[in-house]
């Protein structure tokens, strides 16, 4: 019989465990340790080596154990599986999603240095952006997704920033609005802008997409980042990040990951293994739901608009367009603006019985909440009236329940209005 090369969803369950090394548990325990022994101090010196960059790894040898701020066998696991996805060839995690992008960030760019960046961003985002950043002398240049190559080439030249551009940071869709970046454009603007000794890299909040209905990767960007919070670790009980792309970069940023001490524990790495298992079947069942919400809150009439992929058609034009290009599902999540204001999306958000009130997202539970005055607070007010998080915008994560049930409980509350 011929070799038969298995899908992401079949490795989930194996890749990357020896259940031998492991007193042949199937699946892999939780490494619960602080350090690891050598056999001999030979090994301790040649790990040492690898680790600090002192040479590369050869072909044939495995790499060591030190100390679980450097490696760790569940952390080592979950990157592995995690990089099937995305046809990455490493991956970092970090404790959260912000650590995968402050670090990210902070590794790529120095003091006098220019980010450009899509808006809007998350919340947290868009103050490490405007707010942390900047003590640093990192400046940035935020465009909308609806500019065109020539429009963000005319913004930056009027910033007199221009030349300065070191690193692009995209969030594709953006939360909490759905809008569709196009990456292949960002990678024409990088190769347009970048020296030959200094490139422009590219990093994509992958996040909405989760590594399942879209690829960054292989549309251009060099880096994908994750809240793996969200659909990888997919059951809010824990608080997780991820860095991926090809191993020089992945090189670079788990080496200030291991300075900064801000990776993954071995328990929080065990969790996300658990959860990759399922990923895909979750997903799948969440966009299903998804789509019947949706179709649901398109004909309701104190639904004034709803921003959902599935909604894009050709006359939409470029947006249509970029996700045909760039997405292979209309994802799971949604937002709509209530007919009213603060008030009646309060009242909406207080009067679900099903759907919890909280932030987060991509969980097997549903949830909802109010962007302007949660999330996405501390973004700029004028900003946030400019891209649509006005104060009658409401955001669902659609969970795995029965769509019948979801849609009930919509329609209850939306009575209460």
């Amino acid at each position: 019989m011929s070799e038969h090369s298995f899908s992401p969803e079949s490795l989930m369950m194996s890749f990357g465990y020896k259940p031998e090394l492991s007193e042949g548990a199937i699946k892999c325990p939780i490494f619960q340790t602080s350090t690891f022994a050598f056999k001999k101090a030979e090994d301790g010196k040649a790990f040492f080596e690898v680790a600090y960059g002192k040479r590369e790894k050869s072909d044939e040898e495995e790499l060591g154990l030190i100390y679980s701020r450097l490696n760790n066998p569940n952390l080592q696991i979950t990157e592995d599986r995690l990089c099937l996805w995305d046809g990455a060839q490493d991956a970092a995690i970090f404790e959260s999603g912000m650590g995968a992008i402050s670090s990210m960030l902070m590794e790529f760019l120095n003091p006098g240095d220019v980010l450009l960046h899509s808006v809007p961003v998350y919340g947290g985002t868009d103050h490490f952006i405007n707010h942390v950043l900047p003590k640093w002398g990192i400046q940035s240049v935020g465009v909308n997704p609806y500019q065109d190559k020539a429009e963000v080439m005319k913004e930056l030249e009027a910033s007199g920033m221009k030349d300065k551009v070191r690193f692009i940071y995209l969030e594709t869709p953006a939360n909490p609005t759905n809008a569709l970046v196009d990456i292949g454009m960002f990678r024409e603007i990088a190769n347009e802008l970048q020296k030959e000794e200094e490139p422009i890299y590219i990093g994509v909040d992958n996040t909405y997409m989760g590594p399942i209905w879209q690829h960054p990767l292989k549309l251009g960007a060099d880096l994908v980042i994750y809240s793996a919070t969200k659909y990888i670790g997919g059951h809010s009980d824990l608080v997780a990040g991820a860095c991926l792309g090809s191993a020089d970069l992945i090189k670079r940023v788990k080496g200030f990951r291991t300075f900064m001490g801000n990776m993954a524990g071995p328990h929080t790495g065990w969790l996300l293994m658990r959860s990759l298992e399922t990923l895909k079947v979750r997903m799948e069942k969440q966009a299903a739901n998804a789509e019947e919400v949706a179709n649901f809150l398109n004909t309701h009439p104190k639904v004034e608009k709803v921003y959902y992929l599935g909604n894009l058609k050709p006359e939409d034009g470029r947006q249509y367009e970029i996700f045909k290009k760039q997405c292979s599902s209309n994802g799971a999540m949604l937002a709509f603006d209530i007919e009213g204001g603060e008030k009646e999306a309060f009242k909406f958000l207080n009067s679900t019985k099903l759907i919890k009130l909280a932030v987060s997202l991509g969980s097997t539970e549903s949830l909802a909440e109010h962007p302007a005055t949660m999330t996405h607070s501390d973004v700029n007010e004028e900003l946030r009236n400019k891209i649509n998080i006005t104060s009658s915008l409401v955001r669902i994560s659609v969970g795995v329940e029965d769509a019948k049930d979801l849609i009930w409980d919509i329609e209850q509350a939306l009575e209460k209005v």
